[in-house]
């Protein structure tokens, strides 16, 4: 069987974004929950941009329990909505012409706490655990050609934040990076 020349890069970055989709849930499991650091996993496929986050809950709000007071509440509120909205977290070169299509946020204490207030026995258990949020974005780009790279908008989203572990996987390659504050963007080639 005969390949075309660009297959083998783009048949070897289908698979490494494969394998970096399956392992966007379960990536950090096995890694310590680190205050002020948060793990962004991006994915280049085609026209779709893929955005992966996963952050203690601290890092975001500064608790990782079901909020107690109203304030509290007002708090989660805001940080989830600024989640689900995604556009200022996220940007992608303005030539490459990316929309967000679907952006989801997990985060089960914060989603109890909306349901019913956590009082008692059920507040106590929650105390000393360690709660992080998931989150993920697509992004459907006209011009996937012009991506270049993503700037990051969580440091001045969340000021408790203090370093992001950014991993890539792409048609050219995977890369790794480590952003500390002022730094907000992301190479998205090589």
């Amino acid at each position: 069987m005969t390949m075309n020349p660009t297959s083998p890069p783009i048949v070897m970055a289908i698979r490494a974004i494969a394998l970096l989709m399956a392992m966007l849930p379960t990536a950090h499991a096995g890694k310590a929950h680190e205050h002020g650091v948060a793990k962004v996993d991006v994915a280049i496929e085609g026209s779709k941009l893929t955005v992966a986050l996963q952050s203690p809950l601290d890092s975001l709000l500064g608790f990782e329990r079901a909020p107690r007071t109203d304030a509290e509440r007002k708090s989660a509120a805001d940080v989830l909505a600024r989640l689900r909205s995604g556009g200022a977290l996220f940007k992608a070169d303005a030539a490459a012409q990316c929309t967000l299509s679907k952006a989801e946020v997990t985060a089960p204490v914060l989603d109890a706490a909306n349901k019913a207030p956590v009082t008692g026995a059920a507040a106590k258990a929650t105390e000393g655990d360690h709660a992080d949020l998931d989150a993920s974005y697509e992004y459907t780009c006209a011009q996937p050609q012009q991506l270049r790279t993503l700037e990051l908008g969580l440091f001045d989203a969340f000021k408790r934040m203090q370093r992001i572990e950014v991993q890539v996987a792409g048609a050219q390659g995977q890369s790794k990076v480590t952003l500390k504050r002022p730094a907000r963007t992301v190479k998205l080639v090589r």
